[in-house]
């Protein structure tokens, strides 16, 4: 799914085992308030711009850290 900061594939099995689980899980909490939205009538393009800015708001607590 993703790849370290190096560019290597991560290769735990356990890693990537929690990292599809937590991307599922993202995608279908992201899809249920984009479908609340729109029954709402809110304007689509704006809900997608306001999930985009939500995810390039996320903050890296470990930056530094090696």
């Amino acid at each position: 799914m993703a790849p370290q900061p190096t560019g290597a594939p991560v290769s735990c099995v356990e890693k990537i085992k929690v990292l599809n689980d937590n991307y599922r899980e993202l995608a279908q909490l992201a899809q249920d308030a984009f479908e609340d939205a729109l029954l709402m009538e809110c304007d689509e393009e704006q809900i997608r711009r306001a999930l985009h800015e939500l995810v390039d708001s996320l903050r890296n607590p470990y930056a530094g850290r090696k």
